[in-house]
């Protein structure tokens, strides 16, 4: 957990901080510059929140004598309303940013999260990638709980984990097999006021649809044939905690209905019963299909689909985010020493362009297979291309663009058409449909991006951020 450091001449302050954020970091407090300048050694802190308008020892000395102690502590500046022009001094003075008070907490969170995460150093260009000595428990650089990356899809995500996660609303996480929409569920849970409750998760698609209503809602003592026993469902088994069900989109239509009861009056039928029954539980529901052409189809009721899509979490794929390939193998080797001993694992510099090239189907996951299998079918340390699966090192050949134009007999404008719009699909793709990032992405600006979407007949959404249902 990262420490950081509160410094404030307030009582009021430091204590109200501390209690906001003891839940996310690990939280010491000093009354003044010079108490700051005294414990720092001992602490050690990953950042500072420091007050510029102390007694005695101001922000801005304290901030000049901590930076002499540790050139590259973030630190950041909490000022009145009145004292912007002292904070844009302080910045210069080596402060990473500053906010007014009074402060949003979700904002302060946030801000502190962003600069923990650009803070971080950078992986080592090296590739070798050995087990940490024993006993020693800190995880790799990039980590939020089990989940693992530093690129910037990553970081957005786990940013709006955490804002997600302080409030009671249902979520939606969806994204292909294998991105860990599990893991994302349970860190939202592990965050929120409900950590210390049960979080109870149920595979829709794992549960024959005969049995789904009770698996969920539980069944009375002689409800049906097999019903010898009073059951609790997992309504009941998750109350005052979280209630993840993974592929939702699996439901029969009757289930959907009761689901839908439940999210609207917040009470439930057990099987077999005419007694209603309510529980406090928070929904997150997961998938990887479309669930609007779900709707389209009939097979997903629009009315639930409203209900459970009141915040989406879209989760990258792990060809979108390849960078993160090996943060992701240090952290798997870490988690399989148990099984396989002490292990110092190389890969070789070939190998590792064959896994950042590969586009990865299966995602983490199949990454989390190829790895075991090298470790259990494998006793040398350095690991060569030559080592890796089949499918790894000759992909299926693609065609390259300028082929498949010649070969159309394309004319020049009608290439640079298909060029325009592929370059543009691929770059909303990769952003979330978010056209300033899409924008950023292929250097132009907004407006020329919109100026080219609208000439090739390119619709997209607006922004998620102006989407008030959408973080």
């Amino acid at each position: 957990m990262k420490k950081v450091l509160i410094v404030d001449d307030e009582e009021s302050i430091r204590s109200s901080l501390r209690l906001l954020l003891k839940a996310h970091f690990d939280v010491s407090v000093a009354e003044s510059g010079e108490d700051a300048i005294k414990i720092f050694p001992e602490i050690n802190p990953d950042l500072v929140l420091l007050d510029l308008m102390m007694p005695g020892l101001d922000g801005l000395d304290t901030l000049k004598n901590l930076k002499e102690h540790s050139r590259d502590l973030p630190v950041i500046m909490l000022t009145a309303s009145n004292t912007v022009r002292t904070a844009v001094k302080a910045m210069k003075c080596g402060a990473v940013d500053y906010l007014s008070k009074p402060f949003d907490v979700e904002e302060l969170t946030s801000l502190i999260i962003q600069t923990l995460d650009s803070t971080q150093p950078s992986p080592s260009s090296e590739t070798s990638l050995k087990s940490p000595t024993q006993g020693d428990e800190k995880l790799p650089a990039g980590d939020f709980g089990k989940l693992v990356g530093q690129s910037a899809p990553m970081k957005e995500l786990f940013q709006k984990i955490e804002q997600v996660a302080s409030r009671e609303t249902t979520v939606l996480i969806t994204g292909e097999s294998g991105t860990g929409k599990e893991l994302v569920a349970r860190q939202i849970h592990k965050l929120s006021e409900r950590s210390d409750k049960p979080f109870v998760a149920i595979n829709c698609a794992a549960i024959p649809e005969s049995l789904i209503e009770s698996e969920l809602f539980g069944h009375e003592r002689g409800a049906f044939t097999s019903a010898q026993d009073k059951r609790i469902g997992h309504f009941e088994l998750a109350h005052g905690g979280t209630l993840f069900l993974d592929e939702i989109g699996e439901l029969s239509l009757p289930v959907q209905v009761k689901m839908l009861r439940f999210l609207q009056e917040k009470e439930f039928y057990r099987v077999g019963s005419s007694t209603p029954i309510q529980v406090d539980v928070r929904i997150i529901a997961a998938t990887n299909k479309n669930l609007e052409d779900l709707v389209r189809e009939k097979k997903f009721r629009q009315d639930l689909f409203y209900r459970i899509n009141v915040i989406h979490l879209l989760l990258p794929p792990l060809r979108e985010r390849y960078e993160d390939i090996q943060l992701l193998l240090e952290h798997l080797v870490k988690r399989f020493e148990p099984s396989y001993g002490k292990r110092s694992i190389h890969f070789q510099d070939s190998a590792l362009q064959l896994l950042r090239d590969y586009d990865w189907p299966g995602n983490v996951r199949e990454l989390e297979n190829v790895l075991e299998s090298l470790l259990a079918l494998s006793e040398e340390e350095e690991i060569t291309a030559d080592m890796l699966p089949t499918r790894i090192r000759t992909p299926e050949a693609k065609q390259p663009m300028e082929m498949s134009i010649f070969e159309s007999n394309l004319n020049f404008e009608e290439a640079e058409k298909r060029f325009e719009t592929e370059m543009i699909l691929k770059a909303l793709k990769r952003t979330n449909h978010v056209q300033t990032r899409a924008a950023e992405l292929l250097g132009i600006s907004r407006r020329i991006l919109k100026y080219k979407m609208d000439k090739l007949g390119i619709t997209e959404e607006l922004e998620s951020s102006q989407d008030g249902q959408e973080l």
